[in-house]
């Protein structure tokens, strides 16, 4: 049975035993620009739990993966964390063995500062790639933010403003629920609005988690007072990133440090889950992909230049592969991005985008239509490969609002998929193509 949900305010401090700060230590200095230049933005921060976690994350399946990953994965291995250190306006990503220095050099000061034990913090970086960390001002913002940390809505404010780059807004949710008569938390934040198109997994080793298909730089940050196993959590997050993180795309770019991770401290005194056999497994999983679902719309929404935001939900697939890989086509067909953004209903570019997907297509069974978010009344443009009698005028309609659903019928299988998708708009191109003569233009 589903758990009811309550959202809360408080974000990743509203679970019990967590704290958080954000600090300024101007990170950026060193070549972000364009997102991330906001003068004195916070841009470091801390996350922590006052006893030790179970922990479990997803990581990017990108063959370049930053430092901070890699650190990230060998230590969310173990099972246990207490803290993250996470700072916008530097990748740290190809930066040699200088960067995994860095990396580990986070870690260790965060350590010392909270006074926790060896291998306890975890770490996460978002910015330009390739540019050496400015580690003065990071050991400086380390100091600055041990001290300041608190459990109020400011505190957890200040936390995700630090993570932000190219976001206009913040990103944040907190939800509660009754797990065997005690009330659990769960909190989360994240960041991301280019270079958006996740694909997790458990070690970043590819393929990314199935079973939805395959599941600037995405960042998640989880916490929650539930008593969980590490095993638990993991299986959790890899059903619940399949399900939301790993169903978006703004661009099509996969970052080099996508990483969600969640802390789970246990102070809320349920029974401890401990398998997925466990009677609350599955309420606490729907509670956990709730919050991460949340998140992951809120960085389409968010995306670098986005006006429209489509749901494109592909059934009648021969397999969820080939569902994945029709839905994916079309998500992101430049093509088929600049005619939502211009409010075209243009099938003719969309099943021309199905039909080079990997996925086995006959034209005759291909049914394409629109409707509202979630609405069962779908307007027709395309039935079994021929255009229905809906005028353009009709259909125009269709694809006016801010937010619709594209529906895609292969008509071949039982397989489904959906991506949450943006368009494509004059003002992404504007924002990221920058000016080489103007380093502050040029962004991560």
């Amino acid at each position: 049975m589903k758990a009811k949900l309550k959202t809360i305010e408080g974000s990743v401090v509203a679970p019990l035993g967590f704290r958080a700060s954000g600090v300024f230590c101007d990170i950026k200095r060193l070549g972000t620009g364009k997102g991330s230049d906001k003068g004195q933005k916070r841009d470091l921060t801390l996350i922590v739990s006052d006893v030790p976690c179970s922990v479990a994350g997803m990581f990017t399946t990108n063959q370049i993966c930053a430092a901070p990953v890699k650190v990230c994965v060998s230590r969310v291995a173990k099972g246990i964390a207490q803290a993250v250190v996470v700072n916008s306006g530097n990748a740290n990503a190809c930066t040699g063995k200088q960067g995994m220095k860095d990396a580990l050099a986070m870690v260790r000061l965060t350590e010392k500062a909270l006074g926790l034990k060896d291998g306890y913090a975890l770490v996460g970086s978002t910015g330009r790639i390739g540019v050496a960390m400015p580690f003065d001002n990071v050991k400086a913002g380390i100091a600055a933010a041990a001290p300041l940390l608190g459990r109020s809505e400011a505190h957890a404010a200040h936390s995700v403003e630090a993570i932000m780059t190219s976001d206009t807004r913040p990103k944040q949710v907190a939800v509660e629920l009754k797990l065997g008569g005690k009330t659990v938390r769960i909190g989360g934040m994240c960041k991301g609005a280019g270079m958006i198109q996740p694909g997790m997994s458990a070690t970043g080793a590819r393929p990314a988690a199935l079973p939805a298909g395959l599941h600037a730089t995405m960042l998640g940050f989880v916490t929650t007072d539930a008593a969980i196993s590490a095993k638990a959590l993991q299986a959790a997050l890899r059903e619940t990133v399949a399900h939301s993180f790993n169903r978006i795309t703004v661009d099509g770019d996969m970052s080099t440090n996508d990483t969600v991770l969640v802390l789970a401290n246990g102070l809320a005194g349920n029974a401890k889950i401990t398998s997925a056999k466990h009677e609350d497994f599955a309420a606490f999983a729907a509670a956990l992909q709730h919050v991460c679902l949340e998140l992951a719309k809120m960085i389409v929404r968010d995306g670098e230049g986005v006006h429209r935001v489509v749901t494109v939900r592909v059934t009648g697939a021969r397999s969820v592969a080939d569902a994945d890989a029709a839905a994916r086509a079309v998500a992101n067909s430049a093509l088929v991005k600049t005619s939502w953004h211009g409010g075209d209903p243009n099938w003719g570019r969309i099943i021309d985008a199905i039909g080079y997907s990997a996925a086995t297509v006959v034209e005759s069974k291909v049914d394409i239509g629109y409707s509202a978010p979630g609405s069962r009344k779908i307007l027709w443009s395309l039935q079994r490969g021929q255009p229905t009698k809906a005028t353009f005028k009709q259909l125009c309609a269709a694809a006016a609002p801010k937010e619709f659903d594209l529906h895609i019928r292969l008509n071949l299988g039982k397989g489904e998929a959906l991506m949450y998708a943006a368009d494509l708009t004059e003002h992404y191109v504007e924002f990221n193509k920058g000016d080489v003569t103007d380093p502050t233009t040029l962004g991560g």
